[in-house]
């Protein structure tokens, strides 16, 4: 039911802590598709995070084949800006491959 995404590193080799949390969930077929939910981090900055994710899924709902590759753009987009990100689609994601 979730991605986490927090696995940056320093120049010795230790883990950095995230600067953020995001969880995003899905809230069914009936626009607006996606919630932002964020536990920590600069507020500015997870709201940058969330403008760019809602321009990938806006209307994109989890069974549209579109999802899995924007998916990992935004799974790519949090590591980068080393944000721990989680997943709720409404479903367990282990059972459906």
């Amino acid at each position: 039911m979730s991605d986490a995404t927090a696995a940056n590193v320093d120049e010795n080799g230790e883990p950095i802590a995230p600067t953020a949390h995001v969880k995003i969930v899905y809230l069914g077929p009936t626009a607006p598709h996606w919630d932002f939910r964020s536990d920590f981090g600069d507020a500015s900055f997870v709201d940058s995070f969330k403008m760019r994710v809602m321009a990938r899924l806006l209307l994109l709902p989890p069974h549209d084949p579109q999802f899995r590759r924007n998916r990992e753009r935004v799974n790519r987009d949090a590591e980068r800006s080393n944000i721990m990100l989680e997943w709720d689609l409404g479903y367990d994601e282990e059972e459906t491959r």
